[in-house]
């Protein structure tokens, strides 16, 4: 079994520096190409070790451990969207995460996000905290690891530094993840590291690529291991039109190798497709790209890790975030297609259960997505890839009629269709659209909670519900008002609600209520009390042993429906008992 090299994505808040570190790695790979290649992948740069040994040869020196992995394969594209599309059954194919930190601004929206998915996703990660050459005082030393560079500072910039670092600790032991400064961690499995660097002045970028490097070797190795020679796995980023060229694919492979002629099996949103390859393209290299007319180059094989285009017949509907499998047997498709059915329906599925619609524009962001929101107890009737339609829109307005809270709809970087609009408009459906997963979990967090309160509040204006016994010889008048005694079986009664009977007629209104010759506003379930009845005769509408109920309009039986959630289990028995009395007479009575 052969190592491959590990996976990095680069995450962290706009602005924190992504792009900045990923082109100062670039660069620096450059600069120290003479030491060993620096290949262009398609969506990802690959660093070869003998760049890292190079540029971290002052470290190595102190350390002093062997680098075995082959390279670095660093994620090109920064964000939150690639990752999540780097999406494994279960999993991640991710195998490390560098979350950047604007040392200044701290965590930020999107720091928060990138580490609640590498929490979900079980992804180890440290911190690049950047722009340490902003902190007031730095003396920079251009592309010096941190350990050196920190020594030329002035014990006041050290002490802010610390200041800053432990910001960061507080902020992650928040997520239950102890971390220090990485020099100062004695064991990398108990605490995250944090590694202060500048992209612009390139301080730490070999601690960062050093510290990556050992890590992977160190507690990855088993997840590294591949089979070069078994048939291909990789994950789809993205699919595009290419002028010229028409439909291709672009993968990250992570297991075994894919050729020219291979086939290939992928979902999209109507099942398992098939297709084989036309050409397999690679990039020429880095410092080639930006001039060359042709930027790329055929090859005929690969193998992992890699980030390569595909060319081919059939790749019109491939889903970004799905697995592609390489076959070349009939006999492995029926394998490959349960896989991959499997696969879809974890993530694409449409129940009968009450709860939210969500739509995302990617297998893998919506993925993510469904997990934080089931995280947060938040039900899912309906999740799928695309924009909005009418039939979203259908499902969120049937959700009003039983239960408020789950009528909305949360979309990650999708717009609303053409033919939803108007529908939208009319029947104002609640739409919650971002493309920040972590801000749209917070923001239907907050909109759940706010129906509840409103609806605590609107069940606060309706009629109280009770179910009472008129209790055997304790009738204490008969009229005028009829004065009786009564047990609470369920729910609660209060003066100046109506009663009525087991046949659906009003005996009439509470007018006091008490207990031991004390007045009260409300009686609740197992108290016996005297009530007065205006109306009411005993004899003529009120009997001994009667079971009687406040009296409900047909419209307030109505709105407790859609507030049922938050009914206790007496409340739920009265209604249902006197929907049954008035449905004996009008069977569409509360429906």
């Amino acid at each position: 079994m052969a190592i491959r090299s590990p996976i990095i994505v680069v995450l962290g808040h706009v602005d924190a520096g992504k792009t900045s570190l990923l082109d100062r790695i670039r660069n620096t790979s450059i600069i120290n190409k003479e030491a060993g290649e620096m290949t262009q992948h398609i969506g990802a740069t690959e660093v070869s070790i003998e760049v890292i040994k190079n540029i971290s040869k002052t470290l190595l020196n102190i350390y002093k451990f062997e680098l075995k992995i082959p390279s670095l394969l660093f994620i090109d594209t920064p964000g939150h969207e690639a990752f999540s599309n780097l999406r494994k059954r279960g999993g991640s194919v991710s195998d490390f995460a560098i979350i950047v930190v604007d040392i200044l601004e701290g965590f930020q929206k999107q720091t928060y996000e990138a580490i609640e998915i590498c929490k979900n996703l079980k992804i180890p990660f440290l911190i690049a905290l950047n722009k340490i050459d902003r902190i007031d005082g730095w003396k920079p030393n251009n592309e010096k690891p941190f350990i050196e560079t920190i020594k030329q500072q002035d014990q006041k910039v050290q002490a802010k530094l610390d200041e800053y670092v432990y910001n960061i600790v507080v902020k992650l032991y928040e997520f239950g993840f102890d971390s220090d400064r990485y020099d100062r961690i004695k064991d990398f499995r108990k605490q995250v590291a944090i590694i202060p660097l500048s992209a612009r002045t390139g301080e730490g970028i070999p601690d960062l690529l050093l510290l990556i490097s050992g890590l992977s070797q160190r507690f990855l190795e088993e997840k590294l291991k591949i089979n070069v020679e078994g048939s291909g796995i990789g994950v789809i980023l993205e699919r595009k039109e290419e002028k010229g060229i028409g439909d291709v694919i672009d993968i990250i492979l992570y297991d075994g190798r894919i050729k020219k002629g291979d086939k290939i099996a992928f979902l999209t949103r109507n099942g398992v497709k098939y297709a084989k390859i036309k050409s397999l393209l690679k990039p020429q290299n880095l410092t080639d790209i930006r001039f060359a007319k042709n930027k790329f180059n055929e090859i005929n094989e690969v193998y992992a890790a890699a980030g390569i285009r595909i060319v081919a017949d059939n790749l019109e509907d491939a889903l970004p975030g799905s697995t592609i499998y390489v076959f070349n047997k009939d006999e492995e498709l029926k394998d490959i297609e349960n896989r991959l059915k499997a696969d879809i329906s974890d993530i694409i599925f449409n129940t009968d259960k009450e709860g939210i619609v969500v739509k995302s524009d990617t297998l893998g962001s919506l993925e993510v997505l469904t997990r934080l929101l089931k995280e947060r107890n938040i039900p899912i009737k309906k999740a799928d890839i695309g924009d909005i339609e009418k039939n979203d829109i259908d499902i969120a307005l049937s959700m009003k009629e039983k239960n408020i809270e789950y009528a909305v709809i949360v979309g990650f970087n999708v717009r609303i269709s053409k033919n939803a609009e108007d529908i939208v408009k009319n029947n104002n459906v609640k739409i919650i659209i971002s493309d920040i997963i972590y801000d749209l979990a917070e923001k239907i967090d907050n909109y759940i909670k706010d129906i509840k309160s409103n609806k605590e509040k609107i069940l606060g204006s309706l009629p109280v519900i009770g179910k009472i016994y008129v209790i055997e010889n304790n009738v204490f008048r008969r009229s005028n008002p009829a004065i009786v005694g009564v047990e609470v079986l369920e729910g609660k009664i209060v003066k100046e609600v109506y009663l009525m009977n087991q046949s659906g007629r009003i005996v009439g209104k509470i007018l006091a209520i008490q207990k031991e010759k004390r007045n009260l506003d409300y009686a609740y379930k197992k108290d016996k009390v005297a009530i007065s009845i205006e109306d009411a005769i005993v004899g003529r509408n009120l009997f001994e042993k009667d079971i009687l109920y406040t009296y409900i309009t047909e419209k307030d039986y109505r709105t407790f429906k859609n507030y049922r959630e938050i009914l206790d289990e007496d409340q739920k028995n009265i209604l249902k008992e006197i929907a049954n009395i008035f449905r004996k007479e009008n069977p569409s009575w509360g429906l």
